[in-house]
């Protein structure tokens, strides 16, 4: 659910930016289209509101409050200023929140609306760069037997539906799946914890500028009262 309410919220913002962001409405029926999205699903109000308000309390998205004649709340992602990403690393990542683990080909035919990768080469090389450093946004599965290429998938959220195997898969490759499934529960405790982080850094920031604030009112008030003790003298 939050990767569907995310990955739909990075999608838009990227094909119709003169549109957002947007309105609960419009996340909802972002959400629910049947284009560019498995499974499909259909979600309602509350249940995208909910996914909302978590992605905001993991520091992926923000509220947008009314202002300049518009009467109601916008939503809007943050993935990009949270993890420094440009155009190009958003639409791989919002595509893999979108469908789930795909091969860098497959991602290949499906930015053309969102990015301007100009390849395969491209593709994957964005690839190897999200997946590089500490605790990265996607990382490349193991390859499955009887499959050339590797897929990819997102690390942000766990909450996605995963694609049946294939049904020639052997018992090793479904050990292996049920072993990536253990662990999205570490997956989605590591994504809290930073959102967690992100919101503490953004609280610390707000009370340093609410002490330099007093410390400065503080300074005026004893400017002040010096005048004034001054005058008193004279």
């Amino acid at each position: 659910m939050q990767g569907r309410v995310l990955g739909s919220l990075v999608e838009k913002s990227l094909s119709t930016p003169q549109q957002y962001p947007l309105t609960i409405n419009a996340v909802v029926a972002a959400c629910n289209q049947s284009s560019n999205r498995q499974p499909v699903v259909s979600y309602d109000e509350d249940t995208v509101a909910q996914a909302l308000q978590s992605l905001k309390d993991m520091g992926l998205v923000r509220f947008v409050h009314p202002s300049h004649g518009r009467s109601a709340i916008r939503y809007r992602s943050v993935l990009h200023e949270m993890l420094a990403m440009d155009d190009n690393q958003q639409a791989l990542v919002c595509l893999l929140l979108l469908r789930g683990p795909q091969t860098a080909g497959e991602l290949r035919g499906r930015t053309e609306r969102m990015a301007d990768l100009e390849g395969l080469r491209d593709v994957e090389e964005t690839l190897e760069r999200l997946a590089g450093g500490d605790d990265p946004p996607v990382e490349r599965m193991p390859r499955q037997a009887g499959h050339k290429e590797t897929r990819w998938r997102q690390r942000l959220v766990s909450d996605l539906v995963a694609p049946a195997p294939p049904s020639d898969v052997g018992d090793g490759d479904r050990a292996t799946a049920i072993h990536e499934e253990a662990s999205d529960g570490g997956r989605s405790e590591a994504a809290a914890l930073r959102g967690e982080v992100a919101a503490l850094r953004s609280e610390v920031a707000a009370l340093r500028g609410e002490v330099a604030a007093l410390r400065s009112e503080g300074g005026l008030l004893r400017q002040e009262l010096d005048d004034l003790r001054n005058r008193l003298g004279d």
